[in-house]
């Protein structure tokens, strides 16, 4: 099983360089059902590995200056701060026995897989459902640390308009997908990236190379509360995700020859199906 762990780490980074996303979201059952962690250290080692192929794929668009640092600080100050008291606090106060229905006892361990679950239902769907507009479909298809193969990052001279900050919107999103992010070690761009578009102003293209910095700094952030926690293997934890970043360089070189759009909605139900599955397994099994 563990070696089918390795395997999935890279068809992980795969996914994210052949569709331009959602991998990572599979990391955490991968973690827990594959490598046999627990659930609450299998999200601590989940938001290095989001942050690290996050922090990988914004690099070719900060390259490009398809990055607004700008935003990234303003938006990241409270995602950042929310992901890190989570981890640091939140978490561990959380009791390992939460509430019982008759025999059924619901714990800590559950209750984090459930919820993860039904971010991988939520995720899944916006992978699914059919596109309406271009900036809709492509603010809800960016999911989790995304690296958008299919967004041209090299520039075309097209200026981008200078950001316009809600800043009461931006404050209470930043606080709910960083405390989301804290919870189940996912980076939340399929929240981020809308929230860019509506509450800053940004073009779909700089709103994704945003929000991979935004991921990186959070989940990152987040991993350094856990360190205060929980013993760290690091050696599990670096080779794992150089793996998984190295899937994702031959997924972005397939990326050329093959169309992604079947591929992304093929991977969506595939995600729904194991979120479904892991909350059946949680629930029933």
């Amino acid at each position: 099983m563990e070696i089918l762990g390795y395997i999935a780490a890279l068809l992980i980074g795969l996914s994210l360089g052949l569709i331009g996303g959602g991998g990572s979201i599979l990391t955490v059952p991968v973690l827990v059902y594959l490598i046999g962690l627990s659930p609450v250290i299998s999200t601590a080692y989940s938001l290095f590995i989001v942050g690290l192929t996050s922090l990988v794929g914004s690099y070719k668009f900060y390259k490009n200056g398809l990055v607004s640092m700008k935003t990234a600080i303003v938006f990241g100050i409270p995602s950042i701060v929310a992901v890190y008291l989570t981890r640091r606090y939140l978490v561990p106060a959380i009791p390992e026995e939460i509430f019982s229905v008759g025999d059924f006892m619901v714990t800590k361990g559950i209750m984090l897989m459930l919820l993860f679950a039904g971010l991988m239902v939520f995720a899944s769907i916006s992978m699914i459902r059919k596109k309406k507009t271009p900036a809709t479909s492509e603010a809800v298809d960016m999911v989790d640390e995304n690296i958008d193969t299919e967004i041209d990052v090299e520039g075309n001279g097209t200026p981008h308009p200078k950001p316009k900050f809600n800043y009461a919107g931006i404050l209470a999103e930043g606080l709910v997908v960083g405390t989301l992010t804290g919870l189940v070690g996912a980076g939340g761009g399929f929240l981020i990236i809308p929230a860019l578009v509506l509450f800053s102003k940004l073009d779909m293209k700089m709103a994704v190379g945003t929000s991979l910095l935004i991921i990186a700094a959070k989940s990152l952030f987040g991993f350094i509360g856990d360190i205060f926690n929980y013993e760290i293997d690091w050696m599990f934890l670096g080779i794992f995700s150089a793996i998984s970043i190295a899937g994702i360089f031959v997924g972005t070189y397939l990326s050329a020859k093959i169309h992604a759009d079947k591929l992304k909605t093929a991977f969506g139900w595939f995600v729904l199906v194991m979120g479904v599955y892991i909350i059946g397994k949680e629930l029933f099994f």
